[in-house]
C-alpha cells in the first residue's frame, strides 16, 4: 500500500473521529472509551502493515487496497 492512501487513511480516520467527538452527544466516559480502541485498532492495523507484527490468531484486519 503506497504511503499517500496510508496517510489519506489516516486523515479520514481522524476526521471521523473529530465529527464523533465534536458532534455527536455522549458521556466523557464513552468518548474515552471510543477513542483508546480506535487507537489501539489504528496501531495494531499500522504494525501489521508495515510488517511489524505478524498476523494475530483471532483478529482479522481487512487489507485495504
Amino acid at each position: 500500500m503506497p504511503l499517500v492512501n496510508i496517510v489519506v487513511v489516516l486523515v479520514i480516520i481522524g476526521l471521523l473521529m473529530w465529527l464523533v467527538n465534536t458532534y455527536i452527544p455522549m458521556a466523557a466516559s464513552i468518548k474515552s472509551l471510543l477513542n483508546v480502541v480506535v487507537f489501539i485498532v489504528v496501531v495494531v492495523w499500522l504494525l501489521q502493515l508495515f510488517g511489524l507484527v505478524g498476523n494475530i490468531p483471532g483478529i482479522h484486519m481487512p487489507n485495504l487496497r
